[in-house]
């Protein structure tokens, strides 16, 4: 039998690469009375999708389960079943069977890159040879008449993409027929496979990260946390092969590496971006969004990859959650575990240097001409779950992936993988990018005093606690938060997070990694304060409380406040409002400076997402000391309530009503209120005219929901005036009690 197979499959490659035809085969097929001695022939192939879906987990894909032109979705290293029919029984002393796999997306399949494989039918028995990580097998597990089943398991290393399948027969020294399935064969990333670089060993973190359709993606500030829900659809039409032709076309993976977690996802984390690629997204951080979309007005990436994959150009418009949003998509729809990931206050280190440093003049004014670099109010990455052996075993867990075009690597925006292990470590030389994760969690923030280009500078401040207040994300199994800073860094001022960061510091090598101590000077208190949670169209106040705490010495102070609109990257955008005060702190005495902002000021200034800059900027003239803090603060928007008014069956009308208050001093002119939700309701949008001001508004959408199970539905509103109001709804269908 096994002379038979390795004269077999040397045909094979004969046949594929010289192009021969199968069919002349089964016309020259001779006839013979005895049946049992007739060439085998395969009639039917049965590809069992529900119970393949159930056991593959891939039940959810549209390939799987749509009507015209289905196709099988599996997970590699896992046996998958087929139910074939043949000619006659199966016999299998005298009948040779293999299945040839070859990669369809391939020009020319060849067995040295993984892209042609042929797998002898053995029986299954206890003595049936072992599976290792490089090889597949076929084993037969009985038949009944003409028809029997089969067990195919792909190799758990084999190259993740379609696949094409044909089915060879063949008795004694007769010729060979050939059986081309018409379908196509989707093999993807198994994280259930313990041998997969993927394997999760915790079923809820499995079901989480990779089969969850719906998800969180965290903005606002780190004192004002706005969750936001993401529907990543990651099953639905067009997604799966979409993420293909990313991997092919745009990423332009090496075919032999299509099996490598590591390699695809770095790919992907420069094909979501567009400017060196035209891939998926437009980013766009301006105030102008005109020919595209509102970042902040999508819900979910299905639109996005969908439309990405009809036209082939980039989507406009996204900002960083939504480049996270599309990326984690796509991950999700390979079987990488993936997972959105907000980092408060985050630094973007344009030089590796660890630190970023800020230049101001004698009267505390930024000097913008002197800054590149800057803290974000947030930042949204990816983190996905795989093994790192190129590396070493400490390095395997959760590693960054950034889709956000920031910085080159390697002559292309894309960041990662990087283990985020690595980077609690201060292992910035692991690849890929960890000095510039490192510096978006953990850089010290140094504040210059610059008195002319050939004057030295004097650092006036260092701050160690403001980059990387918080790294959040979504809860498993909940709409929860959790707070994953300490895999990040160690406690803020520790001596383990300092001795990572010096360490970290000597790795860099750059010349602006540079540490001062400031004069000490604690004489007089500085305590900057904000309230926090203000809603859009309130006034707000800034309090600096200033306490001389010598007994015998009085100070003479300036202090300078500014208010200034910044977009969520941290560049500012103008100015609202500046007080200057000089005033003499006497001994043993408390003072306070206030700044009021009426919404009047800031109103016409607002950019996205209702964000301001606070500085303030205190010379102590006596002793020639500066005291300099800066904070981010946000509005709050309010929040759309929807409420079910009916009980959601499927088949039935659903009432869902969604309320929420105009909260400011003005009337809104026109906006428009969206609801979507997959499986219960296509996207529907009502237009809204003249809602006065603190005044609630109230909707009724009609739902018609088709699918049973749990469904997340999103609201939005938009308008001129008020924007990036949203809410949602999870809500559980049940099958009609109705019986025919």
């Amino acid at each position: 039998f096994s002379l038979q197979v390795q004269f077999h499959f040397m045909w094979k490659m004969e046949l594929l690469e010289g192009m021969y035809v199968c069919s002349w085969f089964q016309q020259s097929q001779i006839e013979i009375s005895d049946e049992s001695k007739q060439l085998l022939q395969v009639k039917k192939v049965d590809a069992l999708r529900d119970k393949n879906g159930t056991d593959h987990k891939t039940e959810l894909y549209e390939l799987m389960w749509r009507h015209e032109d289905p196709h099988l979705v599996v997970r590699r290293g896992q046996p998958f079943s087929l139910k074939i029919t043949l000619s006659r029984s199966y016999n299998p002393r005298d009948d040779a069977v293999s299945f040839i796999f070859t990669m369809s997306d391939v020009q020319f399949p060849n067995h040295g890159q993984g892209t042609l494989v042929a797998v002898p039918l053995v029986p299954k028995t206890a003595s049936s040879p072992r599976q290792n990580k490089y090889n597949w097998m076929a084993l037969y597990e009985g038949g009944v008449d003409n028809t029997i089943s089969v067990q195919i398991v792909p190799a758990v290393n084999c190259l993740v993409g379609r696949w094409s399948m044909e089915i060879d027969t063949k008795l004694s020294q007769s010729r060979i027929l050939s059986y081309k399935y018409s379908s196509r064969i989707y093999i993807l990333f198994n994280p259930w496979a313990s041998g997969d670089e993927v394997h999760v060993r915790d079923e809820e973190e499995r079901s989480e990260y990779v089969l969850t359709e719906s998800g969180l993606i965290y903005r606002g500030t780190h004192k004002l946390v706005k969750p936001t829900v993401w529907k990543f659809s990651q099953f639905d039409k067009d997604i799966l092969d979409c993420c293909l032709m990313l991997i092919r076309e745009v990423g332009k993976v090496p075919v032999t590496s299509w099996n490598d977690p590591i390699k695809i996802s770095r790919a992907m984390s420069a094909a979501i971006n567009s400017p060196d690629d035209n891939g998926v997204v437009a980013g766009n951080w301006s105030e102008d969004f005109g020919g595209g979309a509102d970042p902040w007005s999508w819900v979910g990436s299905k639109a996005i990859l969908q439309k990405y994959f009809a036209k082939k150009k980039p989507v406009k418009y996204g900002q960083c959650w939504v480049f996270a949003g599309v990326l984690t998509t796509v991950c999700r729809a390979l079987g990488i575990p993936a997972r959105p990931v907000t980092c408060y206050s985050c630094g973007h280190d344009t030089k590796n240097s660890l630190t970023l440093d800020y230049f101001f003049d004698n009267d505390g004014k930024s000097m913008d001409e002197l800054q590149q670099e800057s803290i974000w109010n947030f930042h949204v990455w990816v983190e996905v779950w795989m093994k790192r052996p190129d590396i070493g075993k400490e390095f395997d867990g959760w590693q960054v992936i950034d889709a956000t075009p920031q910085e080159l690597s390697d002559d292309q925006f894309r960041c990662g993988p990087t283990s985020v292990h690595a980077i609690k470590m201060g292992q910035i030389q692991r690849p890929y990018d960890g000095a510039f994760v490192f510096s978006m969690v953990n850089a010290d923030v140094v504040y210059w005093q610059y008195y002319g280009p050939t004057q030295p500078l004097k650092l006036v401040q260092r701050d160690t606690k403001r980059v990387g207040k918080n790294v959040v994300t979504k809860a498993i199994g909940d709409w929860g938060r959790v707070d994953i800073t300490s895999s990040y860094k160690h406690p803020e001022t520790s001596l383990e997070e300092r001795s990572t960061m010096f360490a970290a510091l000597k790795r860099s090598g750059n010349v602006y990694s540079r540490y001062y101590l400031n004069e000490e000077f604690n004489d007089i208190k500085f305590d900057f304060q904000l309230v926090d949670d203000i809603v859009i169209g309130s006034s707000f106040r800034v309090v600096l409380k200033l306490r001389n705490k010598n007994s015998t010495k009085d100070y003479r102070v300036t202090v300078n406040l500014s208010v200034a609109p910044v977009i969520y990257t941290g560049k500012p955008q103008g100015v609202i409002k500046t007080h200057q005060r000089d005033l003499t702190v006497e001994r043993k005495t408390d003072d306070e400076i206030t700044m009021d902002v009426s919404y009047n000021e800031y109103a016409d200034k607002l950019v996205s997402q209702c964000s301001f800059n606070i500085t303030c900027h205190a010379h102590v003239k006596d002793i020639d000391f500066d005291y300099h803090a800066e904070d981010d603060f946000r509005v709050r928007q309010p929040d759309i309530k929807l409420s079910p008014l009916d009980k959601p069956v499927v088949g039935a009308a659903v009432r869902v009503n969604a309320t929420f208050v105009n909260p400011l001093p003005v009337a809104i002119s026109k906006g428009f209120l969206t609801l979507e939700g997959g499986g219960v309701i296509t996207n529907s949008k009502k237009k809204i005219e003249n809602i006065p001001a603190n005044t609630k508004v109230s909707e009724e959408f009609i739902l018609h929901p088709k699918v049973i199970g749990r469904h997340t539905l999103v609201a939005k509103f938009t308008s001129k005036e008020l924007d990036d109001v949203d809410g949602f709804l999870t809500i559980h269908v049940d099958e009609s009690n109705e019986t025919g």
